[in-house]
């Protein structure tokens, strides 16, 4: 007899671990990572070779998660490239006043 998962008990969300984002249970990889690499044209099945701790199961729920939550996700990470945008620009400003 096969042992069932429940599909979510896979993705978890600690307040201390990679900064209170969703992440896969039980590592520190999390969907933002999973999504960003789907993003640039990754196939579930390359995904989880390049991580390989990571089973087939763990990245499509990582990505289930991620589309079921596409909105809220695009905007966190919208914010977080226009503040990362924004902390290079002063950065770069201030070396120029240097």
């Amino acid at each position: 007899m096969s042992v069932v998962t429940e599909i979510g008990s896979l993705i978890t969300v600690s307040p201390g671990v990679c900064g209170g984002r969703p992440r896969i249970a039980g590592t520190g990889v999390s969907v933002r990572r999973i999504a960003g690499w789907y993003k640039l044209g990754m196939s579930p099945e390359e995904i989880a070779t390049e991580i390989p701790h990571l089973t087939l199961a763990q990245v499509h729920a990582a990505l289930a998660y991620y589309l079921a939550n596409r909105d809220q996700m695009e905007a966190e990470m919208a914010a977080e490239e226009a503040e990362c945008d924004r902390l290079e620009r002063e950065h770069r400003e201030s070396r120029k006043n240097a």
